[in-house]
């Protein structure tokens, strides 16, 4: 009986839809933190793509975000009218407006990025040896998927 070996790249997609399809198992537990903290997955998003201290434009943030500006608006005026985010006159260009995230903001994106740092059960189940082992093999993917400046290797930190 001939073994078909599966090329690198099936290897991969094979791969890929295993992790898919366990983030997708998981993506109840962060719906349900989202919920509980009045936040939407776009909320979430936009938190992670603002800091304090580096503004955004509003159409920077619709580029990152993958949305058109009136999107990118309404979030941002959600985000405002529950003092997480600040908007600022743009330091050279008076038409353009920035964006920044409050204190307040500050403090529900590391809440929110420590809520969902908390390993699920059926992780935290697997014997060392293997958590060690996908550890190493997340590691090896170039720049964490382009993540690299945002999810810090210390889970005590949140992104950006």
């Amino acid at each position: 009986m001939a073994v078909t070996r599966v090329t690198k790249a099936g290897l991969a997609r094979e791969v890929w839809q295993e992790m898919l399809g366990y983030f997708l198992a998981h993506r109840s537990y962060t719906a349900e933190s989202l919920q509980q903290m009045g936040l939407t997955p776009g909320h979430m998003k936009t938190l992670f793509e603002l800091d304090s201290d580096d503004p955004r434009s509003m159409g920077e943030l619709a580029e990152v975000l993958a949305c058109d500006a009136s999107n990118a608006t309404w979030l941002i005026d959600r985000l405002e009218e529950r003092g997480l985010v600040e908007r600022r006159p743009h330091p050279h260009d008076r038409r353009v407006k920035t964006v920044v995230l409050t204190p307040e903001g500050v403090a529900t994106k590391k809440l929110l990025f420590d809520r969902m740092s908390v390993p699920p059960d059926d992780l935290v189940s697997l014997d060392r040896a293997d958590l060690e082992q996908l550890r190493q093999a997340l590691r090896l993917l170039p720049e964490h998927a382009g993540l690299s400046d945002s999810t810090p290797h210390d889970a005590d930190q949140p992104p950006g």
